[in-house]
């Protein structure tokens, strides 16, 4: 009696010519083989979102009004953003919010990294703790800080008094008009600067200690190798944490909804909180898409710009 197995078995042959025809194409066309799912996917989820969002800002499509009949409005929306004042003053404030955080994180980021380079007994743990900060997450560092900038028990108005001797009760960080947009500086720049003190530290242990030595050899003072080996050699990498701080701070939204809500009013309603309201409180669809679109050029425009510069810096 003979038995026939269950599942047939291939045939050699077949495997063979599977094995011929993979070793016949060419490495091009294999890495295309590979990189093709993930080029489908990439346009998927974001060339096909943006195409959309480019179509709807040429209509007057309402998302809460889906069965309205949707009319061509061409440019008239571009129009509208562009001229209206809301959108300028929030223009401004994120202008105010990105200037001063990239300051700040890049000041205190470098200073961080450069002491922490020197190497002195506890550096990893003082690294460590320095790094806390950017490891949480916005959410709950949006909480801790509005709790420290209650004017009643918060820590940070004592501290303030301490050393100013003013009331703490006197004043409010996220309630007043003035203070509000330093508040989300100060917050942002706490959180984020372990970030650029990483890239920076980064850039300063790639330097190669022979070009210090050579230094000393020639008598260059310290000050004079800070400024002439330190920093042109540290600048790409600081250029870099820039565009990736400034590209995400133009986009700032859950920290700043976490700490003021836009508010005292208007005064620190970033770009991104205004567009939500204009999408999803106020329902201007078309309105909204045409105020991304703006938005996505601006920032494209910007990184390129940049990005070409930091590569003329790299080429020096």
């Amino acid at each position: 009696m003979t038995f026939e197995p269950r599942h047939p078995v291939a045939d050699p042959s077949q495997k063979q010519t599977f094995r011929h025809r993979l070793s016949g194409l060419s490495d091009r066309t294999i890495a295309w083989i590979f990189v093709a799912p993930s080029i489908a996917l990439l346009l998927a989820i974001n060339i096909f979102p943006l195409i959309w969002t480019i179509r709807l800002s040429l209509t007057n499509f309402r998302t809460n009004r889906p069965y309205a009949p949707v009319k061509w409005v061409g440019l008239q929306n571009y129009r509208d953003v562009l001229s209206d004042v809301g959108v300028w003053h929030s223009m401004l404030a994120t202008a105010h919010f990105l200037f001063w955080t990239l300051f700040f994180q890049v000041l205190i980021g470098f200073t961080l990294a450069y002491l922490i380079n020197k190497k002195f007994r506890g550096n990893d743990l003082w690294t460590t703790i320095i790094v806390l900060p950017m490891m949480l997450s916005p959410a709950v560092v949006g909480n801790f800080w509005t709790f420290l900038y209650q004017p009643q028990i918060g820590l940070f108005n004592y501290f303030i008094a301490f050393f100013t001797g003013i009331d703490p009760s006197s004043f409010s960080m996220i309630g007043d008009v003035s203070l509000a947009p330093w508040a989300i500086v100060i917050v942002d720049t706490w959180m984020w600067t372990p970030f650029v003190m990483l890239i920076c530290l980064a850039g300063l242990r790639a330097i190669p200690e022979s070009i210090y030595e050579a230094a000393e050899c020639d008598r260059a003072s310290r000050w004079r190798q800070f400024w002439t080996i330190t920093i042109p050699m540290v600048l790409p990498f600081l250029m870099l944490a820039v565009l990736f701080r400034g590209i995400e701070n133009f986009k700032m939204f859950d920290l700043v909804v976490q700490l003021t809500g836009g508010g005292p009013g208007d005064t620190t309603q970033l770009t991104s909180i205004n567009l939500k309201r204009e999408a999803f409180e106020k329902w201007h669809t078309g309105y909204a898409s045409a105020y991304a679109v703006i938005l996505f050029v601006t920032v494209f425009g910007l990184a390129s710009i940049y990005v070409k510069a930091l590569n003329k810096v790299k080429d020096r």
